[in-house]
């Protein structure tokens, strides 16, 4: 009988470990969830700072001629 109370003690263990995984997993899936939404929500956020910054460099105006180099007094 002792083989059938080891047997019993293994398995009632493995139930155990198995509902602590299935709470770490759900725990962990949660998380994911989170560091998507936040991903997602940075991505938007740098998209939109790039439109910004090329909307300015539009509104740059075009360089025509490079200016003349500077002399100075006496050379």
């Amino acid at each position: 009988m002792a083989k059938l109370e080891d047997l019993a003690e293994r398995v009632d263990r493995l139930v155990l470990r198995h509902q602590e995984l299935k709470r770490t997993s759900a725990i962990i899936e949660q998380q994911l969830q989170a560091v998507t939404l936040e991903r997602d929500s940075l991505r938007s956020r740098l998209a939109a700072a790039r439109a910004r910054i090329d909307a300015l460099l539009a509104r740059l105006p075009a360089e025509t001629a490079a200016p003349a180099p500077h002399k100075e007094p006496g050379a």
